[in-house]
């Protein structure tokens, strides 16, 4: 690794401290959550937090956002919501009976989609074409959504009165899936303290430059050959587990190794270790596969198939030839 690179990556390791430390005063919680929001974004991919209700998954979102220092936008998901309520409309003026495109808060950098899977399957799928392709079309016009771009999702779990399970193509455009439990004793002790002062909120540590900086640093973090077939072998292990019915595809191993390179720019590295596809594995890929029906009903079995991999998988460093 250059000096340059050394030096940009380790400017880039203290601003990221900072935004962890700034979410940290709001959120009361384990910090691995920030960690892989952070990751999520560094790496242009989105987040689904899932929890349920009362677990401060959208406290965790908001101060999250609040901390970078670019435009956020929340969207409640309600029942009765419109795709239009999501990328907009165009609209007719009065004056000279012409229409104009009215944008819709799918145009910000941070997207917080509240409770997505309250809203029905038409309403949900608004937002695929924006997670994938960083744009909306509109009665056949393409607009292009700001840079960086991140949605990060609410929902609680399906089985609860009033959700719509998200289909898989759109949880497939998910990179990180994270599950906000109940909080530890002496941090939920911590939270009833901080309440007794008032609310806290994150102040801006980052801007737009400085996330987009970022995002090109993790293009440059160093990936050797033999780590990309350490991840191929991952998802490999996956669709040949006899629970799964479809198993990781190669986009989630394209996500894996990308979450690997932000990784290791939030850990001060300009290269991936072993270790970085291992412990981002269970959040990348486990959401992603599609399980049997006399398992679907157990969405432990999707850690277990996970795990499996880890354990049955070994990295091997290939002897090259001098």
């Amino acid at each position: 690794m250059n000096e340059e690179l050394s030096d940009r990556i380790a400017a880039a390791r203290e601003q990221l401290d900072a935004v962890r430390a700034e979410v940290a005063g709001v959120y009361i919680g384990t910090s691995v959550a920030v960690d892989h929001m952070l990751i999520a974004l560094l790496a242009r991919g989105h987040v689904l937090l899932e929890g349920v209700p009362g677990v401060a998954k959208t406290t965790l979102a908001k101060a999250f956002a609040d901390a970078l220092g670019v435009t956020v936008r929340r969207i409640q998901f309600t029942p009765d919501l419109l795709p239009s309520d999501i990328t907009g409309t165009y609209v007719l003026s009065p004056k000279d009976g012409t229409f104009s495109f009215r944008r819709g808060p799918v145009f910000a950098n941070v997207v917080l989609a509240d409770e997505l899977n309250r809203a029905p399957p038409k309403t949900q799928a608004a937002l695929l074409e924006a997670m994938q392709e960083q744009q909306v079309t509109i009665e056949g016009d393409g607009y292009t959504l700001p840079s960086p771009f991140i949605v990060v999702a609410t929902q609680n779990p399906i089985d609860l009165e009033g959700t719509y399970p998200l289909p898989e193509a759109q949880i497939d455009r998910f990179l990180i899936h994270l599950s906000i439990r109940y909080p530890k004793r002496e941090h939920e002790i911590a939270m009833l303290r901080a309440h007794e002062v008032g609310a806290a909120t994150a102040s801006a540590i980052l801007e737009e430059r400085a996330v987009l900086a970022m995002q090109d640093l993790v293009r440059r973090v160093h990936v050797e050959d033999d780590l990309h077939e350490y991840a191929v072998g991952l998802s490999e292990h996956t669709r040949s587990d006899p629970r799964v019915l479809l198993g990781a595809s190669p986009r989630a191993t394209l996500g894996l190794v990308q979450a690997s390179k932000a990784m290791a720019v939030l850990r001060g590295r300009g290269f991936v270790t072993p270790d970085d596809l291992r412990e981002l594995a269970q959040p990348v890929l486990a959401h992603r596969l599609i399980l049997r029906d006399d398992v679907a009903g157990d969405p432990a079995v999707r850690e277990e198939v996970v795990r499996s991999a880890l354990t049955r998988v070994s990295y091997r460093k290939a002897v090259r030839p001098v």
